[in-house]
């Protein structure tokens, strides 16, 4: 079975502070995606820490994810929950480090899909996924930025 990984590594204008609340405030995703958020089960230890689980889509069409792994202001992992997608497995991993020009973002996704699909094509839909997600996080973490100076 094919598998696919894609990761982008790219630098945020803004402090690793506000670029790691942007991407751990899963229910805020709708205010820079087209997409509604919902906690749908709250995490161990915190409302949407380990073990939470989010669904994110629009109306009923959607997936579920959990959240495996957060390290405040440092990581976050993560796998689909949703079954009847055309993947087997998905996991993703966000890590943030600090930069000289804001906050250094390293997001891979790992996939397998349960239908046979060309890697270049899988990698495309990786890539295409992460890039949305990325730009409309860096949007956020920009205008936060600047009404907090």
């Amino acid at each position: 079975m094919t598998t696919g990984s894609y990761t982008l590594d790219t630098v945020i204008p803004a402090p690793r502070k506000i670029v790691y609340g942007i991407f751990a405030d899963r229910e805020r995703y709708g205010e820079f995606l087209p997409i509604h958020t919902r906690l749908q089960v709250a995490g161990s230890t915190e409302r949407q820490g380990i073990g939470a689980v989010h669904f994110l889509g629009r109306g009923p069409i959607g997936v579920k994810e959990r959240i495996t792994d957060l390290v405040a202001d440092e990581r976050i992992d993560y796998e689909l929950l949703t079954k009847g997608l055309p993947v087997d497995r998905h996991f993703g991993t966000i890590l943030f480090s600090d930069h000289p020009n804001g906050t250094r973002v390293a997001y891979t996704m790992d996939s397998t899909p349960s239908l046979p699909m060309p890697r270049p094509l899988l990698v495309l839909g990786l890539r295409l996924a992460i890039s949305t997600l990325v730009s409309g996080a860096r949007r956020q973490a920009v205008r936060a930025a600047k009404a907090s100076v």
